[in-house]
């Protein structure tokens, strides 16, 4: 990700390039395990009873239709690319979703609604991708009701041994590889360790988000650190 273009573009061409693929690599380069942190994040908001929800970087809408298995809520996804958008609207239309899940090509630091109009936001492995995560964050505080949620699911990097290790080796060497292989871009598995290298996890992520104006703030390790979920509250 080396060119000219603003890293929101960069994004949004990578993951345009990538969308028919994306699915599949996501399950197959993380061994299955990203369903597992889906479902955790869904019953996190689950338990907060909501009747609006935002996915903010929903991608192809996995985290939105995970959370409307057992979730009346209504679910409006947002993302840039509209490649992820066409592919995961498909997927509502084979699962009989489209009345409960709107998707729709937006900025995740622009976004198109009122203030205080959810009682959730989310976001699944797309905070990283912000190119300037600080107005994302002040963005999805200034559309979530007072005393609403907002739950963040995102790569982390494990500092236990040798989880540590084996997690570094496989993000530098391995997982770029078989990712280029596959989804045929040069860029797409080589920025998403660079990625994950530069964003800042655990309790720095928790300072950005009071920084922001959120409240409550915690954080749940997930499969040795390799994944992080992040719950805050606006005051």
């Amino acid at each position: 990700m080396t060119n000219k273009q603003g890293k929101k573009e960069n994004v949004r061409t990578m993951f345009n390039n990538i969308a028919g693929k994306y699915d599949f690599l996501n399950h197959f380069l993380s061994a299955g395990i990203d369903y597992l942190w889906r479902r955790r994040v869904a019953r996190i908001i689950r338990r907060e009873n909501p009747k609006t929800i935002l996915d903010v970087a929903t991608g192809t809408g996995d985290l939105a239709i995970e959370l409307a298995k057992k979730s009346k809520a209504r679910i409006t996804g947002i993302d840039i690319a509209q490649g992820m958008l066409d592919i995961g609207q498909q997927k509502l239309k084979a699962k009989g979703l489209e009345n409960q899940i709107s998707l729709r090509l937006a900025d995740s630091e622009k976004l198109p609604f009122s203030d205080n109009s959810f009682d959730v936001a989310m976001v699944a492995f797309g905070v990283r991708n912000f190119e300037d995560l600080d107005r994302g964050l002040s963005e999805m505080l200034r559309v979530i009701r007072l005393g609403g949620m907002i739950v963040v699911l995102e790569f982390s990097k494990p500092t236990a041994f040798p989880v540590k290790q084996l997690y570094s080796f496989y993000f530098r060497f391995i997982l770029p590889r078989l990712g280029k292989i596959i989804s045929q871009d040069d860029s797409a598995y080589t920025y998403l360790p660079e990625s994950v290298g530069q964003f800042p996890d655990g309790k720095l992520f928790l300072d950005r988000l009071e920084k922001a104006g959120f409240i409550q703030t915690r954080q749940d390790r997930r499969s040795f650190g390799v994944a992080t979920i992040y719950v805050a509250h606006k005051r």
